[in-house]
């Protein structure tokens, strides 16, 4: 069984279907209402759970009524909860999410106890970083824990994918202790300062993050599926068309479903074939975690 770790956030997602998004000042009338669990960080550790995964998640809740539901839905999915501390002081992390009817997505994070997952609260993820064969972490919590937990990833040999989302300038330091970066489109040009104008630059973002240090690089691309570059290949691996009606959960499905086919050991054509089939299930649902497929859909 693979053994993933993620390190990351937990989110309350309170979701609003529109017709279309707001201009400044403008009040609209929205349709359904949802209440969903989520957090980048909870994502893909349940999608990792759901992939067939033994997953140990360190986050951090507050004591109200978020983070006993949170707790109680993570324990449900099979997530060990030892590693769930809890913030007396702060509120849970919120999410507000607006979906228009195209399947797109604006959200508004407010971090709550994610912003206090502090680099002393990785000294209770020892164990599970030594029984670990992935690492993924996002960057919903603050930047100085994921560079402690870069580290500390470094001195054990194991391997760190970092989705750099939602995307914030890194320190050089970071890249060389990356196996994988795991940015979308947007993300990438963010990091490297490359407009992605056609899929030259796509290898050009590559060649960037491989002198940076990093190991290997998926850029994902929506509906045109992924990006895969190293220093040995580099491939474009297509993904099925579907009919999109949220997509708030894409990249956390592609990521806790990659860390799992990694870890049990699919080359990187294959691995990435498997998490372009999970995304590509999850937007066709609504809902963060609600919309995260089982293994029995997807290997």
């Amino acid at each position: 069984m693979a053994n993933i770790l993620v390190v990351g956030s937990s989110n309350t997602d309170m979701v609003v279907k529109t017709s279309r998004f707001p201009l400044p000042g403008e009040t609209l009338t929205g349709g359904d209402f949802f209440l969903f669990q989520g957090g980048k960080g909870a994502n893909q550790a349940v999608a990792a759970s759901r992939m067939g995964g033994k997953v140990s998640f360190l986050t951090k809740l507050g004591q109200d009524l978020f983070g006993q539901q949170t707790r109680k839905s993570l324990e449900q999915e099979g997530i060990f909860p030892e590693l769930i501390l809890e913030d007396k002081n702060t509120s849970s992390g919120v999410a507000l999410i607006m979906v228009d009817q195209a399947g797109e997505n604006q959200i508004v994070v407010v971090p709550g106890a994610n912003g206090n997952l502090l680099p002393e609260d990785l000294s209770k993820a020892e164990n599970a970083l030594e029984e670990a064969d992935i690492v993924l972490s996002q960057l919903e919590t603050p930047l100085s824990t994921l560079l402690s937990l870069a580290k500390s990833v470094e001195i054990a040999g194991k391997k760190l994918i970092l989705n750099p989302a939602p995307a914030q300038a890194l320190p050089d330091s970071i890249y060389k202790n990356l196996f994988l970066i795991t940015p979308n489109e947007t993300e990438a040009s963010l990091l490297t300062g490359i407009s992605l104008e056609n899929n030259s630059a796509l290898s050009k973002i590559g060649n960037w993050f491989l002198d940076k240090g990093v190991q290997n690089i998926i850029v994902t691309l929506g509906e045109k599926g992924a990006y895969f570059h190293s220093s040995k290949m580099q491939v474009l691996i297509p993904t099925h068309p579907v009919h999109a009606v949220d997509t708030t959960a894409a990249g956390d499905v592609f990521n806790g479903t990659l860390a799992v086919a990694l870890a049990e050991g699919m080359n990187w054509e294959k691995a990435i074939q498997t998490a372009n089939k999970a995304s590509g299930i999850a937007v066709t649902r609504m809902g963060a975690q609600p919309s995260i497929p089982f293994r029995n859909e997807v290997f």
